[in-house]
């Protein structure tokens, strides 16, 4: 998500996008850090786990999201977000195969269209990324289990809660490494960010719910980790939701 933040307070620069020279040399390679160990983890996950039909799944999902990152929806203030698809690819391919489709998405951004900069690519990919995928996919999981796995309700629930959730730990993540990095005051960041990051999570919601529905109802053999028999169930769910 990329708002533009009026405030004389803080830069109108300020945004999960973020920039070169707005982190700390010690909390970019901390988050880099990170990030290399994930995505090399979840290389080496998909390599050994994944069936081959993995593979082109992860392509359609990258080539989505990327051109879906490119329609961007306005929110009140003036301001505009578009979707960053972590918890999306978590929830078609799984966490550790959407980790490596939203790497090789923001990768492309940075380097083709600018949007952050490269040295603190690993911070971005992080924020908008890993926290997508993996802390999205196991809270859409939990809440999906603890509602009825098969059911309709359920997934759009665990869709939705999930989505927004990704969105808004993102900007707490981002906000917190700016103010780590002496860029900006905590609280003036925390409250910068989480207040848009709010009303942008709905619209990332929307469109992850719309996406995971069409294949719930198309395709539902595609969404990763399904009960065996939800194919037989899919359509006695929706109308019964």
């Amino acid at each position: 998500m990329e708002p533009i933040i009026q405030n004389s307070l803080i830069t109108p620069y300020l945004a999960l996008h973020i920039p070169d020279g707005f982190l700390s040399p010690s909390v970019s390679l901390f988050c880099w850090v990170i990030t290399l160990v994930l995505v090399v983890v979840s290389l080496k996950k998909v390599q050994k786990d994944y069936q081959e039909r993995t593979v082109p799944l992860m392509g359609v999902c990258a080539a989505f999201i990327f051109a879906a990152q490119m329609i961007n929806f306005p929110i009140p203030g003036g301001t505009s977000g578009h979707l960053v698809g972590g918890t999306l690819a978590a929830i078609l391919l799984g966490p550790w195969a959407g980790t490596l489709v939203v790497t090789v998405v923001f990768i492309v951004q940075a380097v083709l269209f600018q949007d952050g900069g490269l040295t603190v690519l690993g911070a971005n990919i992080l924020n908008m990324g890993l926290i997508g995928t993996f802390g999205g996919y196991y809270l859409y999981k939990a809440i999906r289990f603890s509602l009825g796995r098969r059911s309709w309700k359920s997934m759009t629930i665990a869709t939705v809660v999930a989505a927004w959730c990704s969105v808004v730990i993102a900007a707490i993540a981002t906000a917190l490494q700016l103010a780590l990095s002496g860029t900006v005051p905590l609280m003036v960041s925390m409250i910068a960010m989480v207040t848009w990051h709010v009303v942008i999570g709905v619209g990332e919601a929307i469109i992850t719910f719309i996406a995971v529905g069409f294949v719930w109802q198309s395709r539902p053999d595609l969404i990763y980790d399904r009960p065996s028999s939800i194919k037989l169930d899919v359509r006695e769910n929706i109308h019964s939701a």
